[in-house]
């Protein structure tokens, strides 16, 4: 006879459903796994069968075969204790087998019989809900799959024989509740950066549209403090976006007690991040910093000191807000609709353009630094923006009075203006930044007088057709920060302002 339970194998964020089976043959007690697992799988039956002498259970002194199927799916984590653990269990009659039919089951096994934390709870109990069934998964993983439908079965017990007395009836599991993080107390605020009033209008007009920014400066000008502040004046996620970001975080391994946040993600990675931290890969293909930011910001500090090939990476990120990982065995696809934000020196020594600074080496000192980023990534950045050194007299001065709170106010409503404008869009944006070149032309077409300065400055500066739409977007979202609707010449005056900055700066030093 062969007891079934059901499981999954996650394929990037998908789960996958798998048939785990198990069949008692006469034979010498040996327990065999098959089925393509990997090291963590099959050192399982070390785990299942310690957990069932734990609870009282002695082995059956026969062959035990444990097949997980189908057999040309590669099986990877240790969430495959469980299932295996109770397809035993039900062969051998300590519990019903009947009772595991309506429920998909993950969770890893402690040598004691207790239950530990899985990745990818979140997943695996949207994959169940859509066949139908109910989740078995360790209480630590409870709360991030009540999330999943608030009418399916969830059973998270704390070990094992707390299951099986709850098929038993002796002992009754009550469902788990949805969790959300707490918020930071503090978050750092606007309103403690004195001086770069344009640095913050630019920052405030990327969260609005969610652009994409550059910050360029000398060492200790506040390029670092001005990102850090960009979280604190982000709308919070929408339930859909939350649920994007969570399933991410939940196949990483990285939501604490299962609790989800909607906060956005912030994520700053070292300029030393190799290209599979940076996009994803390994040999389970896991998410990388691109779609751990997915809904939110992507930070990268001294952009220059990054590899070429890593920042270059970010290329088809950017482009089509998702990222492949293509392996000769597989191809996984993970969201990744981020917001760059990237700050660097002007040139090598840091002080080119600064007043009365000479470098000794000359103009290489920036051509040499800066051509370290490529031009097709730089065509991708919407706003780039000068942020000089602070002066004596800015920090002698009061610090500006204007506060995270009240900025956050005016991008939220920003943000609902283009909600209801893409809301029925058929290419599903979300903000200006991410609408399509046909969209943005219906939908920022400017009045005659900013226009003719679109053209004059297209034709002068020799705007590519994607530094061409990407103005358009700037300046949609400045005017939805004025509360118009109409695109005006000081709208596109701005952006254009912004598309340049970087422009003067290649001819400084």
């Amino acid at each position: 006879m062969v007891s079934r339970v059901q499981t999954v194998a996650f394929h990037g964020v998908e789960a996958v459903p798998v048939d785990v089976q198990v069949m008692l043959s006469p034979g010498k007690l040996v327990m065999s796994i098959v089925g393509l697992p990997d090291k963590a799988v099959a050192e399982s039956r070390e785990r299942v069968q310690a957990a069932l002498h734990a609870c009282g259970l002695s082995m059956p002194p026969k062959r035990i075969t444990v097949n997980l199927a189908p057999a040309d799916l590669p099986k990877e984590g240790s969430h495959y204790d469980l299932p295996i653990a109770l397809a035993l269990m039900a062969a051998l009659g300590a519990v019903p087998a009947d009772a595991l039919n309506d429920f998909v089951v993950i969770g890893e096994l402690s040598l004691d019989g207790g239950l530990t934390s899985v990745a990818g709870a979140l997943p695996a109990a949207i994959g169940a809900n859509a066949l139908g069934k109910g989740l078995i998964c360790p209480a630590g993983s409870g709360p991030e799959a009540a999330w999943a439908d608030t009418q399916m079965d969830i059973l998270a017990p704390v070990s094992l024989i707390a299951l099986a007395n709850h098929f038993r009836g002796t002992q009754v599991l009550s469902r788990p509740k949805p969790a959300i993080a707490a918020s930071a107390a503090t978050v750092p605020d606007l309103a403690d950066i004195k001086g770069q009033e344009t640095a913050k209008r630019a920052l405030e007009i990327a969260a609005a549209g969610g652009h994409n920014m550059l910050m360029v400066g000398p060492p200790g000008s506040g390029k670092s403090m001005l990102a850090a502040r960009l979280p604190g004046i982000l709308p919070p996620l929408s339930p859909k976006e939350l649920l994007e970001v969570s399933m991410i975080a939940s196949i990483a391994g990285q939501l604490p007690d299962g609790k989800l946040s909607d906060r956005r993600p912030f994520r700053a990675p070292h300029h030393s991040a190799s290209m599979a931290a940076m996009v994803g890969g390994g040999v389970r293909a896991r998410p990388g910093e691109v779609s751990l930011a997915h809904n939110g910001v992507l930070f990268l500090d001294e952009l220059p000191e990054f590899s070429p090939q890593v920042l270059d990476s970010l290329r088809q990120p950017l482009e089509s807000g998702e990222t492949a990982i293509a392996r000769a065995n597989h191809r996984v696809t993970y969201p990744s609709r981020i917001q760059l934000v990237a700050a660097m020196n002007p040139c090598r020594c840091g002080m080119a353009g600064e007043p009365g600074h000479v470098c000794r080496r000359g103009r290489r000192c920036v051509t040499d630094y800066q051509a370290r980023i490529s031009g097709p990534l730089l065509d991708r950045i919407d706003i780039r923006v000068d942020v000089p050194a602070v002066t004596a007299a800015d920090l002698i001065a009061p610090a500006s009075m204007e506060k995270s709170e009240k900025v956050a106010a005016r991008v939220r409503r920003a943000r609902d203006v283009q909600h209801q404008r893409y809301e029925g869009s058929p290419s599903g944006p979300r903000t200006n930044a991410a609408a399509g070149a046909k969209l943005i032309e219906k939908l920022a077409e400017p009045d005659k007088p900013g226009r003719k300065l679109l053209s004059d400055a297209a034709h002068s500066m020799k705007f590519s057709a994607r530094a061409y739409h990407r103005i358009l977007k700037v300046a949609r979202t400045i005017a939805d920060l004025d509360g118009v609707e109409t695109i005006g010449r000081v709208h596109l005056a701005e952006a254009i302002a912004y598309r340049v900055a970087s422009e003067r700066l290649a001819n400084a030093a």
